[in-house]
């Protein structure tokens, strides 16, 4: 897979969003550092994952994102919820993809939804011959995902999964809402923290952390819950909120303030994994038109 240099201006004509999204899979990873989160540093608060097995996860995702497009065209004349009964099968597959390549491990679940959503979004755009720019493909996402929290998470019965478990005990939707919403986290959030940070000078890459540290401060982070509780989704959110109030907190002080923050992350065994996915989508939704 041949990976361009950070782009901070919006796609151009041309550029292939199945292309993209593995691009935003991989950039995700590459960013360092990441509090509590595999990058090039160290493994965060994981034991069980490295930078080497997300390489290999990506490189088995990354050519079914074509496929999301295709069935998202190829339904693209039919009610919304059907592109989304029509690319089960393919997320099911996908994910049998990395857990071969990992062993096992869920490195990317949370990116296969969330960026196989936006590309079947894209592809039903192009397929309505419509314009695809940030608006346009959240509203999508939004239409093929909606009831999702509602038949998914709002039934009856036991919870079989831990996204189930922890919508019963503490009413947050996670992934699902964050996709049925059409990306309001990223939307409020994520792409604001972007604009602001390329307008203010910043490197793509530290544009990027400044992204990642937003979303930590807002984002119901469903993998922080799940480790450290409600108190370690309180101490992560509050850590990120004070260090984007610090002025000019830029340069070798800011990754400091990071790699501080990483460990911190790591001694409480937190990790945003939720939202590093936010993360990516939100670089994706960046190379489109606003």
């Amino acid at each position: 897979m041949t990976i361009s240099a950070i782009r901070s201006e919006p796609l151009v004509e041309g550029l292939n969003v199945a292309e993209l999204a593995a691009e935003a899979m991989y950039r995700e990873v590459i960013l360092t550092p990441k509090p509590g989160l595999v990058d090039r540093h160290n493994n965060g608060s994981h034991t069980d994952m490295n930078m080497k097995l997300f390489m290999s996860s990506i490189a088995a995702i990354a050519p079914w994102f074509a496929l999301f497009v295709s069935k998202g065209m190829q339904t693209a004349r039919q009610e919304p919820g059907q592109t989304l009964r029509a690319i089960r099968p393919i997320g099911l597959a996908c994910e049998q993809a990395m857990f071969r390549a990992t062993g096992g491990i869920n490195t990317h679940k949370g990116g296969i939804f969330s960026l196989g959503l936006l590309c079947s979004a894209a592809g039903r755009l192009q397929g309505k011959g419509e314009a695809i720019d940030r608006s346009a493909l959240c509203r999508e996402m939004s239409l093929i995902c909606a009831g999702m929290v509602s038949r998914e998470l709002k039934q009856h019965g036991d919870a079989k999964t831990k996204g189930e478990q922890l919508f019963r005990d503490h009413g947050f939707t996670g992934a699902r809402g964050e996709a049925e919403s059409g990306f309001v986290t990223i939307r409020h959030y994520g792409l604001p923290a972007w604009e602001k940070a390329i307008r203010s000078g910043y490197s793509p890459e530290e544009s990027l952390l400044r992204v990642l540290l937003s979303l930590i401060a807002h984002n119901p982070d469903t993998n922080i819950l799940s480790r450290g509780g409600l108190d370690g989704l309180r101490y992560a959110r509050r850590y990120a909120a004070r260090l984007l109030r610090i002025k000019h907190l830029t340069g070798n002080r800011f990754r400091q303030a990071l790699f501080n923050m990483d460990k911190a992350f790591i001694a409480r065994n937190l990790s945003p994994g939720g939202s590093a996915d936010l993360l990516a989508v939100t670089w994706l939704l960046s190379r489109f038109p606003a």
